[in-house]
């Protein structure tokens, strides 16, 4: 009976990926050399290709493994309640949090636990949760888990829309408790969303709150995952860069993306932290991050205000105007193959929108670039895209060489479409 009801299963697996398969939804591990050009991963900073920060690195962990032979070094040896913890994870929280000017700080094995921590335990019963309807994936995951009464999502970067919200839920059944201060309003936005690169009007957003929420009930979460290193004086986020530390509930920065190594971290106020401490089940039952990890954290932090990686940082703002110029230069045209938004962005990240994204990838990669597609679920379907991500390492001539081939690609599809050519290859796509 077993072995039929495992039969039926694996039918009903493979079935559901031959569905996916057929819809070109089918994910796939990939690799590339290493000699392929990079305008696809979040390492923005391109960190690990300084020679002094791998130094650094180095050195460190050769002093801890000196220094403390009897703590643990392959691992933290448990979760961070158990045995787990450690003065180097201690000491990483603070000094992260006074870099980032917050009260204290509590490290997550990745942004998506600590999001899911946050949304998870924080709403208390009875509590809204208005997000921007961009929000990643992990916010998602952990509003699921919530006892929040409410979830509602405002439209993307609009301020008008949340404050229409904000002032609809005050007309409802729950809003006497709202307006009298009785049950908190959480917002939940990014400071630079991943698919986009769209900047957050935070300032917009913290007026809204004040004027919409004069007892002081609402509380604003910004995940930072895509501006820390970039924005700000010595890449200390957006929030930061705005001054707006003390009007936002929670920041989440994380170490993934431009500071070239893995975790996170929660930066809030000392009671918050403690309630994390006792209620986030994705810190309580996780082993703790290796001291490896940590030692990558303090040495990217403390490359962060070099003169090398400011001019790196200088340089990347450089290269993300001109890569926009030269794409929008390739997209000429009625804009069905392809497409860019006019605005020069602020942030890495710049989205080329068109409705082949696997066949344009695919020609970039077979010619030395890692790009990827980018296609519904992960973005609203009709918006599916090549995401082209830029570093610190890129150079103006890999950005030129990028855009030829891109060019050559839209040549090449246009030549297919041409009447008495058929219908071309994605038309069987």
């Amino acid at each position: 009976m077993s072995r039929q009801k495992s039969s039926c299963l694996e039918d009903v697996l493979k079935s559901q990926l031959q569905d996916r398969a057929a819809e070109s939804r089918l994910r796939k591990l990939t690799s590339f050399p290493s000699s392929a050009v990079d305008f696809s991963s979040n390492a923005y900073l391109s960190l690990s290709t300084i020679p002094q920060v791998r130094e650094e690195f180095l050195r460190y962990m050769q002093h801890y493994a000196s220094t403390c032979p009897s703590l643990p070094l392959l691992g933290s040896g448990g979760s961070r309640l158990l045995d787990g913890n450690s003065e180097l994870a201690e000491s990483t929280e603070q000094e992260i949090a006074a870099f980032h000017r917050a009260p204290t700080g509590l490290l997550f094995n990745s942004g998506f636990d600590a999001n899911v921590a946050l949304l998870g335990c924080l709403p208390q019963q009875g509590d809204i949760v208005i997000y921007d309807e961009l929000i990643h994936a992990s916010a998602h995951d952990g509003m699921k888990m919530s006892r929040a009464g409410q979830r509602i999502a405002f439209r993307h970067n609009s301020n008008s829309s949340l404050s229409e919200i904000l002032a609809r839920i005050g007309d409802g059944d729950i809003g006497k408790p709202v307006r009298e201060g009785l049950h908190t309003v959480f917002v939940v936005v990014e400071s630079v969303y991943s698919m986009d690169g769209h900047v957050a009007p935070l300032e917009e957003i913290v007026e809204t709150l004040h004027r919409q929420l004069p007892r002081g009930n609402g509380r604003l979460i910004v995940d930072e995952a895509h501006s820390t290193g970039i924005f700000g004086q010595h890449g200390r986020g957006l929030v930061c860069e705005l001054g707006l530390e003390h009007a936002v509930f929670a920041r989440l920065h994380t170490f993934g993306k431009a500071m070239g190594g893995s975790g996170a971290i929660v930066l809030c106020a000392p009671v918050v932290r403690e309630y994390l401490i006792n209620y986030a089940r994705t810190l309580i039952y996780t082993t703790a991050m290796p001291p490896a990890c940590l030692a990558a954290i303090k040495v990217a932090y403390k490359a962060l205000p070099s003169p090398q990686v400011e001019d790196m940082r200088k340089h990347l703002k450089q290269l993300i105007v001109y890569t926009h110029t030269r794409l929008v230069q390739v997209c000429a045209g009625d804009g069905r193959l392809l497409r860019i938004d006019s605005t020069t962005p602020r942030s890495s990240i710049l989205p080329l929108f068109t409705p082949h994204p696997r066949q344009l990838a695919r020609y970039c990669q077979e010619r030395g670039f890692i790009v990827r597609p980018i296609v519904a679920p992960t973005v609203p379907k009709g918006s599916e895209r090549v995401r082209i991500c830029l570093h610190a390492a890129n150079t103006e001539s890999q950005v030129d060489a990028l855009a030829r081939a891109i060019a050559a690609w839209v040549q090449s599809e246009e030549v297919l479409r041409k009447p008495g050519q058929g219908m071309g290859r994605n038309a069987r796509l």
